[in-house]
């Protein structure tokens, strides 16, 4: 019988603090990185102006802020229409009168939000009298958090779900109407938990059926998607999921001209947690119709078909699947 070959414990340890370093970057990357390097870029805004000498004022103002802003010259009903499209951030409404306007709107990203409310404040102080706010859609301090909450919670519910369900299968065939049922169960209880929460932090944000569906569609999405992986790749998925949870404060939170480029390339652009983020706040704030509603019904849906499909696809019997889970069977080759 031949002799087994142990390998040092230096090894073990050498490999264990590579892994853990390899953790640390990866986090870093993710969290740290992305808000260390957060920086206005070409941020959208508005100044509108009736036509006039007022347009003149309007082209001046327009051409300063650098590369940190990117203005739009156009008329007050034009401007307001930009910002309930959430096209720019906020708007600078200039008028016959004493004082100026900052228009800004509670359904967009808070962060947006800041930054172009003080830069327009800015812009203002170079203009006689003191400027006006004006707030459209508000947005009290829980309105302005449920959305990004409700994205990472669902994320994070369905994915202990799906990574339980692996865990008491293991050894095992999970059958495909089990990991259904698991999809839709987190789907309904993560769904209820989050309306739940979103009427204890404020009672006065509507529950409405578009809300609930949109979370419930919201939930079942990532439940899918996580279940299809972890069908794929076992509990050895949660290495590729659970990192992604970190993505949504740090980098759907923001909007993509305060993100580095880098991370607005890599990170951003396709990161689900912003499509459910952006529509849930609409929604949420009375705006059934923006543009990033329907996008994250798509996005979404999407996500659903693509992690169903994953999860119907056939795959071994029964037999088949006990069998190569044995690790030393007879193999009949046919000769007696």
């Amino acid at each position: 019988m031949p002799a087994v070959t142990k390998r040092p414990v230096g090894v073990f340890a050498l490999f264990a603090a590579l892994v853990g370093t390899l953790a640390a970057v990866v986090l870093g990357f993710l969290t740290f990185g992305a808000q260390a390097t957060v920086a206005p870029d070409h941020v959208p805004v508005a100044v509108s102006a009736p036509p006039g000498p007022l347009q003149g004022l309007a082209h001046q103002l327009a051409g300063h802020g650098g590369t940190q802003l990117d203005w739009r010259v156009t008329d007050p009903g034009q401007a307001r229409n930009l910002l309930a499209d959430k096209e720019v951030y906020g708007v600078l409404e200039l008028r016959e009168g004493p004082a100026a306007t900052v228009v800004l709107s509670g359904a967009v990203n808070p962060a947006g939000t800041q930054v172009a409310q003080q830069a327009l404040a800015g812009a203002a102080q170079a203009l006689p009298g003191e400027p006006q706010l004006e707030q459209l859609h508000p947005a009290s301090p829980a309105g302005r958090i449920v959305p990004l909450a409700a994205s990472a919670l669902a994320w994070l519910g369905s994915l202990v779900a799906g990574a339980v369900l692996v865990r008491l299968g293991a050894g095992r065939r999970i059958s495909v109407p089990v990991r259904l049922a698991q999809v839709l169960g987190a789907g309904v209880l993560v769904t209820g938990v989050l309306a739940g929460f979103t009427a204890l932090w404020d009672a006065t944000l509507p529950l409405t059926w578009d809300v609930l569906g949109f979370l419930f569609l919201t939930v079942t999405a990532f439940a899918a998607l996580q279940a299809g992986l972890l069908r794929l790749l076992g509990i050895k998925a949660l290495a590729v999921l659970a990192p992604l949870y970190l993505v949504a404060p740090a980098v759907a939170g923001q909007v993509p001209e305060l993100l580095d480029p880098v991370y607005r390339a890599l990170l951003w652009s396709w990161t689900p947690f912003r499509f459910s983020t952006e529509g849930l706040r609409s929604l949420l704030q009375g705006v059934p119709g923006a543009p990033d509603v329907t996008t994250g019904v798509w996005v979404l849906a999407a996500l659903l078909v693509a992690g169903l499909a994953v999860v119907l696809w056939p795959g071994r019997s029964a037999r088949e699947e006990a069998e190569a889970d044995l690790p030393h069977r007879v193999v009949d080759v046919g000769v007696h």
